[in-house]
């Protein structure tokens, strides 16, 4: 299949699938951006993150007073931030999918009633758009939302699984 053939499908489904696909799809590859940009920060940045802060507490002389402690609880907050740092965005937004597919389906439907009402009939055939506008969103929603559930919630284990080991590195209770 070549690239222009590709993009008139595709041009076709949005169309199907009415204007409210178009903010599903947008919706999507905003999520799978920052699934991607944790993915990646894990990969390449989390570790220089945590060593560097080791390194810090390493290079510290004392360890057991107060300030100590609280400068310790501080390295861990910081890491766990930045670990978790749009994963709660990401959630959002597989939350909220699915509610774009609804609307879409809303919608739809309401284009469906608006053929019955001019037509005067229920004829089959003029409410096919209709229809097709009020389930191709909700698959794209549903289909958005699957995909970025897995990850999100992979996502979010490992981010609290670096920052509860980065703890016990340092000795946090």
């Amino acid at each position: 299949m070549d690239f222009q053939s590709a993009m008139s499908g595709l041009q076709e489904f949005l169309e199907r699938g009415g204007p409210i696909l178009n903010w599903i799809m947008i919706l999507t590859f905003v999520m799978w951006a920052f699934i991607l940009e944790r993915i990646v920060y894990f990969t390449t940045a989390h570790k220089g993150v945590t060593e560097k802060a080791i390194q810090e507490w390493a290079a510290r002389s004392d360890h057991s007073s107060w300030y100590a402690h609280a400068i310790r609880e501080q390295m861990v907050s910081e890491v766990k931030q930045r670990a978790s740092q749009n994963v709660e965005l990401i959630k959002t937004l597989v939350a909220v999918a699915p509610l774009f597919g609804l609307l879409g389906t809303v919608t739809g439907m309401v284009s469906v009633f608006d053929v019955m009402a001019i037509s005067g009939s229920s004829d089959a055939r003029s409410m096919s758009s209709g229809v097709a506008r009020a389930t191709i969103p909700t698959m794209a929603g549903m289909v958005a939302s699957l995909s970025g559930l897995v990850f999100s919630s992979q996502i979010e284990r490992i981010a609290k699984r670096s920052a509860q080991k980065f703890a016990d590195q340092l000795g946090v209770e």
